[in-house]
């Protein structure tokens, strides 16, 4: 029989974050500071308008782009937190999730041997959408002494002839790493120069503890040339509504567009009219979360000091990125010793990069108790280590 695969299917690696959660679910007891979560319900008020809005039968297909309504609001909240206007008939797009609309956007841009940049340790969708849209994935591995962030130097050395789109994963999965406005007009001032394009994923751009997040299409010369990606599931703890939006000049969206209405038709009807009001209303929960989430960042801050390990003060999302070099182990000895030890369950930093090698990702969308409990067993473990 013929082989029925795709070999660039086949050749992309499966996520190095389930392969790991794999094995501590088949464990009793294990305590996980690993998914990248919300541990808040969602807000009461948008649960009700989904709730209404299937109580009224308001059920079917929205239009391929998404409910005009929401593309308005989508508007209005982009325009009084970014100060940039997207008409909301041609440059918004409602998707299933920030994760479709990077599918999308790779798609829709590449040809076969164009060149993406990713800057990595980044989140784990990147390299394979790239891969599967035919593109060269072009890693650039940021460096703890900068904090992770992006340099312009880096960038222009990265670049070719093939060089066609950077991705900006900022704030930053799974590092917690933020650019700030002179960081952002620096590497614009390359993509400008070298006429790229940019996806800035700025799924993460409400949970910012450091100033106010700009986006890089905010930037003289940078609307042109960036599909912004942004959702629902960090900032207003709805991860399970799959629900996203980019927006970007009429000229891609119109193509992105084309490949959503084949693949997928519309977001889901009921996550569309929550978002509305999440939207309209929720800026109250999202400061609420962010200052629980700020919490527990400078908690587990403090507790890393306390126990002598390594780590560099994130600005954005909710995980940390702890330095395990010291011990010698690679990051997924380490993490397999510390959930084989003492059940506590994080992700290994080469789930996102070969430069992650030496980190670990801790996620604090979770309780200050849980907290608490973990870092007493990392303490210890770390304790051991270094005795042993």
């Amino acid at each position: 029989m013929r082989n029925p695969l795709a070999e660039k299917i086949v050749g992309i690696k499966p996520s190095g974050i389930r392969k790991f959660f794999d094995i501590a679910a088949e464990m009793d007891d294990v305590v996980s500071l690993g998914v990248g979560e919300p541990d808040f319900d969602t807000p009461w008020h948008i649960r009700d308008e989904g709730i209404y809005s299937l109580e009224k039968g308001k059920t079917f297909y929205t239009s391929n782009s998404g409910l005009i309504e929401l593309r308005n609001e989508i508007r209005n909240y982009i325009n009084r937190t970014q100060g940039i206007t997207y008409d909301p008939k041609k440059e918004i797009i409602i998707t299933v999730g920030g994760s479709e609309a990077i599918d999308l956007a790779l798609r829709a841009m590449v040809n076969p041997g164009d060149e993406v940049i990713i800057p990595e340790p980044s989140y784990v969708s990147y390299e394979p959408c790239a891969i599967l849209a035919d593109a060269v994935p072009v890693i650039i591995p940021l460096k703890a002494e900068n904090e992770f962030r992006l340099t312009a130097k880096e960038l222009e050395d990265a670049i070719t002839e093939k060089t066609k789109i950077v991705v900006l994963p900022f704030p930053n999965n799974p590092t917690g790493a933020i650019m700030e406005k002179e960081d952002l007009e620096a590497v614009a001032e390359v993509i400008i120069k070298h006429d790229l394009f940019v996806i800035s994923d700025e799924i993460y751009a409400e949970l910012t503890y450091k100033g106010k997040h700009v986006s890089i299409a905010s930037l003289p010369g940078m609307k042109e040339r960036t599909i912004l990606i942004n959702g629902f599931s960090k900032a207003y703890a709805m991860t399970g509504w799959r629900l996203g939006y980019c927006c970007g000049p009429e000229l891609i969206m119109t193509q992105m567009v084309k490949i959503h209405q084949f693949a997928i038709m519309c977001a889901p009807t009921t996550s569309q009219y929550a978002a509305v009001e999440a939207l309209k209303n929720g800026d109250e929960d999202v400061a609420m979360m962010r200052d629980s989430y700020n919490q527990r960042r400078r908690f587990l801050l403090n507790a890393f000091k306390e126990m002598g390990l390594d780590c560099f003060e994130p600005f954005g999302a909710f995980y940390v990125f702890p330095c395990i070099k010291e011990f010698g182990m690679t990051s997924d000895d380490f993490a397999m010793k510390l959930l084989q030890e003492q059940k506590i369950a994080v992700v290994p930093g080469t789930a996102f990069g070969s430069s992650g090698e030496g980190f670990i990702r801790i996620s604090y969308a979770y309780s200050i108790e849980k907290l608490k409990f973990a870092m007493d067993k990392l303490s210890g473990f770390v304790t051991k280590l270094r005795n042993e």
